[in-house]
């Protein structure tokens, strides 16, 4: 069986990754608070453990492996937006406006991240909404952890909130590496006169009769962000698990809470055996924020008419401990070479996984070297291993040339005669590209890559040569293809805007 190597948070080194149980491998990875779109940064983690559960699965089986991602629906940012709603003239309690706020919002994210190529969340590889909970479902298990941290002295109720005692814990700080005095001298905390300790954070906090809220033993309330997590992970998972997940920025405080208050609710179990967490995103060499003008949604790339695959792809291209800048070359990048990957593997299916593909990711999630092992398959023409390989990174080639492409609109058998859609023949001659292709452009292209492909059976290899070129110039690829049955042909590939009258001009 290969060896999973990855780098633990918790221990800050490389390490074999040695399952709990290897029939049912566990992860538990941090989801979004519900109360927008997913921007860029909120996809990178989506990717990154979408990669190492396809591993787990591959390696361990998919029924061997549980992923469960969390829905925050209960967050006072999800409470502001259904009020600036409401004040901005939708009807309904707030209430309401917070439940249609956070159904949306989910059923968003549920088709942006679909887009990437994302699994859903599983147990035991069956996609089940129980692996995507949503913290409303399990009040009950916050109130009672809660109540179990108080009896336990490491919580204490004060002025309708329940509050954990920090310092009750002492191993607080060894995920993020501080001392809890460095954390207050440092860290912007919420000082309140009722907390024992500035670093003691809320379990539980009282709602206005607006506000959505649950009865409790200390009033009607609603759960802190922390013990959400720790919670549903308890619930889902046991009191130990695998692997958790999440990016850089929630190591401290959510995930350093999280282990406080789990590791003293069960002191039996050790919550977490391996913590990873991914490296932050950029645009174009900048932090992505709103007054830099660069922030912009996964919703707002695919609107645009960059294909899932792309972002998918170029976050796969920096690994997931390195900070990742998204820029447009990279984009064109990944672009054209899914493009160039897709063409030969037309007629093909998938046969193997290559090994090199899954010692790569196996050491520590290394994307960046797999992506150049299927440039070894590709220059091979090896399309059946390139096909299986590039699917445990996510990427269906053969979705990619059959739904998100346009199709093949002729065929072309070997004594060089064109026939018409509906010959049951391999198809070998078209025009590719992203998105909808009017006619115009198809039967222009098309045009052009019979000329082409004229030359070439003429011999005339001169004339070829200068007509390829020409045709780049216009934003058209022009590439020969021959399949398994040994048809010869071609495919015309539109290389990002195409100048309609350079295209005219070749025909």
């Amino acid at each position: 069986m290969t060896t999973i190597r990855l780098t633990n948070s918790k221990t800050r080194k490389k390490e074999d990754f040695a399952p709990i149980d290897d029939k049912n491998v566990r992860m538990y990875v941090c989801g979004p608070t519900v109360y927008d779109r997913a921007h860029l940064g909120n996809a990178r983690p989506v990717v990154v453990f979408d990669v190492l559960n396809r591993l787990l699965r591959h390696v361990y089986g998919s029924d061997h492996v549980t992923y469960v991602r969390n829905f925050t629906d209960v967050d006072d940012k999800i409470n502001a937006e259904a009020l600036r709603r409401q004040k901005a003239g939708a009807t309904g309690t707030l209430e309401e406006l917070i439940h249609q706020r956070t159904e949306e919002t989910i059923a968003w994210y549920h088709a942006d991240m679909d887009a990437l190529g994302a699994l859903r969340p599983s147990l035991k590889g069956v996609v089940s909404d129980k692996a995507a909970p949503r913290a409303t479902e399990w009040i009950g298990a916050m109130i009672a952890m809660t109540l179990d941290l108080i009896e336990k002295g490491h919580a204490y109720e004060a002025n309708g909130h329940v509050l954990f005692r920090v310092r009750s814990y002492k191993d607080y700080g060894k995920l993020s590496g501080r001392s809890i005095d460095d954390m207050i001298a440092g860290a912007r905390v919420e000082v309140a006169p009722f907390k024992e300790d500035p670093m003691d954070f809320v379990l539980w906090k009282p709602s206005s009769d607006e506000e959505p809220g649950w009865p409790s033993p200390w009033g009607r309330g609603r759960p802190g962000w922390h013990i959400e997590c720790s919670a549903m992970a308890h619930e889902l998972l046991g009191e130990s698990f695998d692997i958790h997940g999440g990016g850089l920025d929630l190591q401290f405080p959510h995930h350093e809470n999280e282990i406080a208050q789990s590791a003293c609710a069960h002191p039996h179990g050790d919550f977490a055996h391996y913590w990873l967490h991914n490296e932050m995103l950029q645009v174009e060499g900048k932090k992505m924020s709103k007054s830099l003008g660069n922030f912009f949604t996964v919703r707002d790339l695919l609107d645009q008419g960059v294909p899932g695959e792309v972002i998918r792809f170029v976050f796969l291209m920096t690994h997931y401990r390195s900070p990742m800048d998204w820029t447009a070359e990279k984009a064109r990048q990944a672009e054209a070479t899914l493009r160039n990957w897709a063409v030969i593997c037309l007629g093909h299916q998938p046969t193997e996984v290559d090994q090199e593909v899954v010692e790569a990711l196996a050491d520590d999630l290394n994307t960046a070297e797999a992506i150049a092992t299927l440039s070894e398959l590709y220059n091979a023409e090896d399309a059946g291993s390139l096909l299986a390989s590039a699917r445990l990174l996510g990427l269906d080639l053969l979705s990619i040339s059959t739904q998100n492409w346009a199709h093949l609109f002729e065929f072309q058998t070997e004594d060089g005669k064109f026939l018409k859609e509906g010959i049951d023949y391999q198809p070998t001659v078209g025009v590719f590209g992203w998105g909808r292709i009017s006619d115009d452009v198809r039967d222009g292209a098309l045009h052009v890559l019979h000329r082409w492909l004229g030359l070439r059976r003429e011999r005339d290899f001169a004339g070829a040569d200068a007509l390829r070129l020409a045709a780049l110039n216009a934003g058209l690829e022009l590439r020969a293809t021959r399949s398994e049955n040994g048809i010869n042909g071609g495919t015309a590939m539109l290389l990002g805007k195409l100048d309609p009258a350079k295209l005219e001009a070749l025909k």
